[in-house]
């Protein structure tokens, strides 16, 4: 069943809302989430201030922006559904740094028919060598992208559309019963700091879903474990003409050889489904001490302690052969939720209904990274997560499904009415 045709006018309400946000700059800064600075960027208030404006207008209670970016509200209960349980529906409002998200120029492409997409910069979208372009053309999908100078946004502001859409059909809608639902639209959550000051106080719900996930049908439990590695590697400075053997101690040799000697095939261009990998994210340096960070990410707790010991003792290997030293820091990120969802399957139960019911088979998909609720889940509130219709994250050829997206709004409509029944049952 659809609540509403892909012809609609929440359609195009739909992709106005996703073409408003996308303009709106809220690129955060890793390094200042690291130092605790959330959020790390002012900017990302600018859409939190769109967003609390619009919950207003459609009638939600409890809104507000918490000191640290937090858009929190509430759509009340319906008459006589009070007792339901209670879920809260999660996206976040930042974008990757690692591509710019300044000043983005979203083009539509109305019934993809499935010829190359040349964007700027040398930017090619081919059906070719993406299956899940190849098959929006087949349908006719209307496409979304940026211009190529940019990416598009679509993570997570494809979410972000996609929950007010379904907040504002709700509202208008009230013949369609449902019970309280909570809504949390984070900050920084591509910093990995999304869930660092989140308002644990306000948000009542015992289970709650991101809406931060790809292509239509995908339905994740499940993601890696995840560490952050910042190693120090200290050297000996000398005049390089003075140098000669045992004078000098290069770290950036030092960081140099360790790199080389982390396994090739666990890397993550060379791993795919449930292999975990090491990524060096970062080295800067000088013959003095150069700094290395890697992400650690695997999906079982055996893998992720053998990968940190293996760091460890390559670290501190190749540090004396060279005759220099090193310094290794280890920092817990997020956890692999599945354990925790496995405990509670009345959450997953419920949006497998609310897929089937939107005419969707679920596909279970492991997410090779983590969401806030990776992170909402450990410390409490179980939170699998939920497709959007955006592809090509973190890139300058993201892009969009308008239908996907209008499949998305579908299944969290109907999950409204399916958590209804899970409650009769």
């Amino acid at each position: 069943m659809q609540f509403f045709t892909q012809e609609s006018l929440v359609q195009k309400e739909l992709l106005d809302r996703f073409i408003k946000y996308v303009k709106i700059w809220t690129e955060s800064d890793s390094c200042k989430a690291d130092q605790g600075i959330i959020p790390s960027m002012e900017r990302e208030r600018d859409l939190a201030e769109v967003l609390e404006s619009e919950l207003k207008l459609f009638g939600l209670t409890d809104i507000q922006i918490t000191d640290n970016c937090y858009v929190y509200g509430v759509l009340p209960a319906s008459e006589g559904f009070e007792n339901v349980s209670s879920f809260c529906l999660l996206a976040h409002i930042d974008t990757v740094e690692e591509v710019s998200g300044k000043d983005v120029k979203p083009i539509i492409h109305s019934k993809y028919d499935g010829a190359k997409i040349y964007l700027n910069c040398g930017v090619c979208l081919d059906p070719e060598i993406d299956d899940n372009l190849a098959l929006a053309a087949k349908n006719l999908e209307t496409i979304i992208t940026s211009d190529g100078t940019t990416l598009l946004g679509a993570d997570d502001k494809a979410g972000v559309a996609e929950i007010m859409t379904t907040l504002q059909y709700l509202v208008g809608h009230p013949e369609l019963n449902h019970g309280r639902i909570e809504v949390l639209f984070s900050p920084d959550e591509e910093t990995g700091h999304g869930m660092d000051k989140v308002p644990l106080d306000l948000i009542k719900s015992k289970f709650a879903y991101t809406v931060d996930g790809g292509h239509v049908g995908e339905l994740e439990t499940e993601c890696f474990n995840a560490y952050g590695v910042k190693i120090s590697f200290v050297g000996k400075s000398t005049h390089t003409g003075d140098a000669m053997k045992g004078k000098m101690v290069n770290a950036c040799s030092i960081a140099s050889r360790f790199v080389e000697m982390l396994p090739n095939k666990e890397r993550p261009e060379t791993t795919c489904g449930y292999e975990g990998f090491y990524a060096v994210m970062d080295m800067n340096g000088s013959i003095e001490k150069c700094e290395v960070s890697l992400l650690l990410r695997d999906f079982s707790n055996e893998g992720m302690q053998r990968r940190i010991d293996f760091v460890g003792r390559l670290a501190e290997t190749v540090s004396e052969s060279f005759g220099g030293t090193c310094k290794i820091e280890f920092k817990e990120q997020y956890k692999n939720m599945k354990g925790i969802l496995d405990k509670n399957p009345f959450v997953v139960n419920s949006l497998v209904a609310a897929y089937k019911k939107a005419g969707i088979e679920p596909v279970f998909k492991p997410i090779r990274g983590g969401t806030d609720g990776s992170r909402l889940t450990e410390l409490g509130i179980p939170t699998p997560n939920i497709f959007t219709g955006g592809h090509n994250y973190h890139s300058r050829s993201e892009w969009a499904s308008l239908e996907q997206m209008c499949s998305a709004c579908e299944v969290l409509i109907h999950l409204s009415q399916c958590v209804l029944g899970e409650n009769n049952a």
